[in-house]
């Protein structure tokens, strides 16, 4: 997957998880916390569905990496490089 495929997929799941959002309007360089109303289990919920639709385990530890839009896909390039595009 190219940056462009796994910003639809991580915006695809900010929809199932809170979908009342408007997602339209995301600035991909602030925190989705600042942006959106996400508490911790729908965080938690972020990482449980990219690990369930591409098996990618991330550290707890390294959680923070998905802070913003930006750091997500910036994260996720090097895991999901070889992963073919659902789209």
């Amino acid at each position: 997957m190219n940056p462009d495929e796994i910003r639809l997929v991580i915006l695809d799941i900010l929809a199932s998880i809170a979908p009342d959002e408007d997602l339209s309007n995301l600035d991909d360089d602030v925190a989705f916390r600042e942006q959106m109303e996400l508490d911790s289990m729908d965080f938690l919920d972020i990482v449980m569905e990219l690990r369930k639709r591409y098996r990618v385990q991330i550290p707890e530890d390294e959680y923070i990496q998905l802070g913003t839009m930006s750091s997500t896909v910036e994260y996720l390039v090097p895991m999901l490089r070889d992963v073919q595009s659902l789209a």
